[in-house]
């Protein structure tokens, strides 16, 4: 008799215990629902939809551990208790690896111990990593809390930009990344620098779709030889950082190898210039790694993210990807490493960092949050570097686009591990569809109007291809996402989507051309501006 995990079916992780119900809306409404909302994808209600694949940041389903822990939550002003627990839970995921204290049991089992709690928790003396503790967040400050991932962007590009006009004004900065997500980019334009994406050169090479589970080409690393030439060309002093993202969202959510973030912290070090990651998606690109790396197969998936972030001088996070939480962000730097010692020339750019965060979000331990949602991140941060969750996030995405390729519809293979990625392009392929037609919109508007499914466009429209210059536009992609929140839908859900994106594949000559018909000028123009589908007459 076969045992359990050699059926062919995979092993149940999770039972739902609560359950929502859609409502039933007819495609009238819908149709009138979108007319009324300008048919843009981010202000249609989200209580009329069937399915919701616009984005997994904050929209995934929260395990029981984590809504027991709201009732820990502490809303005091300065320094509540989970305040310390979510430092030290950032210590455990990113530095600590098999070794972690989880100093958040002293909260959830009520210990009393005054003396324990100040020794162990409150009063405890940190230094050298990426959370200082103690006396020592205080004089070098380099954690700090904020709402949501934009917002650790904002702080970090909005205190070093005018560090770098003061440095020498003269001068056009540079952020390189091997893709820079809708926010980063904005966020960097936005301080006078200029974001620049290098993708891996191989992100559209073919591959067959039933290798999925065997292997991985790492299609989100970033193009080390474009790096180095790049920073030759612009000069060292126009790069004030290089980013990483992980997982690589704005390239179909692909996976970045260690042996990658090696060789790009390595040409980081040799130019003295610091390797921030943007980490929104590291528990599952530390995953990728366990699998298809050949060195990391033995490790556990902590020790991974902990060799990951050995590299990094720095990151910023939005604690609402990865499945982690509904609300939260961060950003934090190595104590005294190459970030620090490069922008204190100054003044100490902690400080400059804390004290903007004041200004802007809030007092430094709640920052814009509240003390029930710092404690579900804190739980958040030890449950989805769980093998066992990552295995079943990772195999529903898979199932997602090995059907969709089944049926003939182009996606981006190998699947990532939050979402699946049609590339537009080649869905279109033997239209008249032209990229500043924005089909990809085109696309999500149908699928909400006849099917009740919401997806979201990155590409020629998020991504301001008419704004741009011929060399801007090297960087951007022509895709359609749809991320899949954490625990929320399952293979019905899936089968669902799966039959209404290939219906109209095939009916793909129908879907409306679109035009922007307010706020084409806008930053992030995708999450606010009026557009108009262009239907043939016939």
């Amino acid at each position: 008799m076969k045992s359990m995990h050699e059926l062919s079916v995979p092993v149940p992780t999770k039972r739902s215990l609560v359950v929502r119900s859609n409502k039933e809306v007819s495609m009238k409404q819908r149709e009138y629902a979108l007319k009324e909302t300008e048919y843009s994808m981010f202000s249609f209600p989200a209580d009329m939809l069937v399915l919701d694949f616009l984005s997994d940041s904050g929209s995934s389903s929260m395990t029981d551990l984590q809504w027991a822990s709201l009732f820990h939550g502490d809303e005091s002003y300065g320094r509540n208790k989970g305040y310390y627990v979510l430092l030290d839970a950032i210590r455990d995921t990113f530095e600590r690896g098999n070794e972690p204290q989880k100093a958040i049991n002293l909260i959830l089992s009520g210990e009393t111990n005054v003396e324990k709690l100040m020794d162990e928790l409150y009063l405890k003396s940190h230094e050298g990593g990426f959370v200082n503790g103690g006396i020592h967040q205080l004089a070098r400050p380099n954690a700090f809390l904020v709402p949501q991932g934009r917002c650790a962007e904002h702080l970090l590009f909005s205190t070093i930009a005018p560090i770098l006009k003061d440095r020498n004004p003269d001068i056009e900065y540079y952020i390189p990344n091997n893709g820079h997500f809708d926010t980063t980019e904005a966020n960097i334009a936005a301080n006078g620098m200029h974001p620049v994406n290098l993708f891996s050169v191989n992100l559209f090479e073919d591959f067959p779709s039933d290798q999925m589970s065997a292997k991985n080409p790492f299609k989100g690393n970033m193009d080390s030889k474009e790096l180095e030439a790049f920073i030759e060309d612009k000069g060292v002093e126009s790069v004030p950082l290089i980013y990483l993202t992980i997982t690589n969202n704005t390239a179909a959510g692909q996976p970045v190898s260690l042996k990658n973030i090696k060789t790009i912290s390595e040409i980081a070090r040799n130019y003295e210039i610091p390797l921030f990651f943007d980490a929104c998606r590291f528990a599952e690109n530390a995953y990728f790694i366990k699998e298809f790396e050949e060195e990391y197969r033995n490790y556990s998936v902590v020790e991974i993210v902990k060799e990951m972030f050995s590299y990094a001088d720095g990151f910023t996070i939005s604690f609402k990807k990865d499945g982690l939480a509904n609300i939260g962000g961060g950003m934090f730097f190595r104590d005294q490493g190459t970030f620090y010692k490069k922008f204190s020339d100054n003044g100490n750019i902690g400080i400059k960092l804390k004290e903007k965060q004041i200004l802007t979000f809030g007092n430094d331990s709640y920052g814009g949050l509240s003390g029930r949602a710092i404690m579900t991140i804190t739980v958040g941060l030890y449950e989805i570097v769980k093998e066992q969750y990552l295995r079943e996030r990772i195999r529903l995405v898979r199932e997602f686009a090995l059907k969709l390729s089944k049926n003939g519809v182009p996606v981006v293979l190998p699947a990532g591990g939050h979402a699946v990625y049609i590339n537009v392009e080649k869905f279109f392929e033997g239209t008249e569809m032209k990229i500043d037609d924005f089909g990809g919109v085109g696309f999500t508007i149908e699928l909400l109007k006849h099917y009740g499914i919401r997806a979201c466009e990155l590409g020629p429209f998020a991504f301001e291809w008419d704004k741009k210059t011929p060399e801007q536009r090297k960087g951007i992609l022509n895709l359609v996402r749809f991320a899949i929140p954490r625990n929320v839908y399952e293979s019905s859900h899936i089968d669902y989507a799966v039959a209404a994106v290939t219906e109209l594949y095939n009916n793909r000559e129908r879907i409306p051309k679109v035009k922007i018909s307010r706020g084409a000028n806008l930053r992030l123009r995708h999450f606010q501006s009026g557009l108009e589908p262009i239907y043939n007459s016939q």
